[in-house]
């Protein structure tokens, strides 16, 4: 019984607080529609119940929407950042261009500048393939016969003598470095005086051999060209070490280039000496003196 009753005091309690309630909106919606219309007053009262429930909501949700935008804002960063990294190698890609086109400026003035020996005419021409492997001695050039090349022509950098042409078409040729052991140069040995034939070896230094050799030669002693087959004064390269004459007055020794083979770009080749013309003058000199000399006896 006790218990029966103690449910029926609990609807009618319940009961009771509804009514209150009720009644509590209604007197509020009565004040309030004394100021404005039955839709303001309605939306108002619907605000003052939902808005402990929005905030609640707010509270809840707004860490969330913080993540999200940062993971928005981490994605935006790292856009940017990729884009930053693109400017950044595109530049260093500009800076390398720029010192590779300075050197070849610097390359340029230099070998512009080069004085051959007599002040023979020349022909600028620049590198542009090597040979089909590394140990081929060889370099194309973009110039050829249209521009007055022929094989046989010496080939010369601001260092000194890089080698000979050997096979010309129309627009490029192609050069035989002096390391290749198919190119043989007469050469005077400037401290002695004395002449000898130097060779390459495929690669290294080149190899020198004095045949009538009266004198020692010394490291670092310059080895020019004596204009038999290269126009004459032009530096092949420096004596390795000291060597002196062997049995039979024969002197051999190791020449280091002086041209840095590995890096040349711009070359001047010689086009306006051969050995023929070389011949031709000597003979002429020759035929002058010996007319001097009878005409003054």
């Amino acid at each position: 019984m006790f218990s029966s009753s103690g449910r029926r005091v609990d609807r009618v309690t319940i009961l009771f607080l509804t009514l209150v309630a009720f009644g509590f909106i209604t007197a509020t919606f009565d004040v309030r529609s004394s100021g404005g219309g039955v839709a303001d007053v309605m939306r108002e009262g619907a605000q003052s119940i939902f808005t402990p429930f929005q905030e609640g909501v707010d509270w809840v949700t707004r860490p969330v929407v913080g993540v999200v935008d940062g993971v928005a804002n981490l994605a935006a960063l790292r856009t940017e950042n990729d884009r930053l990294g693109d400017r950044v190698r595109e530049l260093e890609a500009q800076v390398l261009a720029t010192d590779a086109l300075e050197e070849q400026v610097a390359q340029l003035e230099a070998i512009n500048g080069l004085q051959v020996p007599d002040e023979l005419a020349t022909v600028t021409a620049r590198i542009n393939a090597s040979g089909p492997s590394v140990f081929d001695n060889v370099r194309y050039i973009d110039k050829g016969s249209k521009d007055g090349i022929v094989a046989g022509q010496a080939v010369v950098d601001e260092d000194g003598l890089i080698g000979r042409v050997d096979l010309v078409s129309a627009n490029s040729a192609r050069i035989r470095l002096i390391t290749d052991q198919l190119v043989a140069v007469s050469v005077r040995v400037l401290s002695t005086n004395e002449t000898g034939i130097v060779t390459g070896r495929g690669g290294g230094p080149l190899r020198l051999e004095m045949f009538r050799a009266r004198e020692a030669v010394s490291e670092g002693d310059r080895v020019v060209t004596d204009g038999s087959r290269f126009p004459p004064g032009i530096l092949v390269g420096s004596i390795r070490a000291a060597a002196g004459a062997e049995v039979g007055f024969v002197l051999r020794a190791e020449v280091d280039p002086a041209v840095r083979l590995s890096r040349i770009d711009y070359v001047k080749v010689v086009v306006g000496w051969s050995p023929i013309d070389a011949g031709l003058q000597d003979e002429d000199t020759l035929i002058t003196t010996t007319t001097t000399t009878v005409g003054g006896g």
